[in-house]
């Protein structure tokens, strides 16, 4: 692993399902999360998933991606179009510094849908031996 290796792209379908069961399970009652009128009341086009339901699918995206030994130490994300019902959420990461011990790397990343980007952020992350090929 190096500086500029890209990552596996994660394709996530964006459903009701998820956008709901996403809010519900992160405790986020916002009615534009579940309500589809109420949505519609406050300017979107339909429900759509909130910042923690992404949140944990861009951590799914890291952790998948390095290994099940690999930890998350800090995650900064930003929210840009919102993900939709009927959409797909492309995430993606680049490698931007690898320690001198390879035990701990720093990844760029970013989620993509039919809008523009979803997400953009940072995170550090430390892996285990086996991951850093040690």
């Amino acid at each position: 692993m190096k500086p500029g290796d890209e990552l596996p792209v994660l394709s996530v379908p964006v459903t009701r399902t998820l956008i709901v069961a996403g809010a519900l399970a992160t405790r986020d009652f916002t009615d534009v999360h579940h309500d589809p009128e109420a949505a519609r009341a406050k300017g979107a086009p339909d429900v759509f998933m909130n910042i923690l339901t992404t949140q944990g699918l861009v951590s799914r995206f890291l952790t998948e991606r390095l290994g099940p030994g690999a930890r998350l130490r800090k995650l900064s994300i930003r929210l840009g179009t919102p993900n939709y019902p009927g959409d797909t959420l492309h995430v993606t990461g680049t490698i931007t510094s690898v320690s001198d011990d390879e035990r701990a790397v720093e990844i760029a990343l970013m989620g993509i849908n039919s809008l523009g980007r979803h997400v953009t952020g940072t995170a550090s992350m430390t892996l285990s031996p086996q991951e850093a090929g040690s």
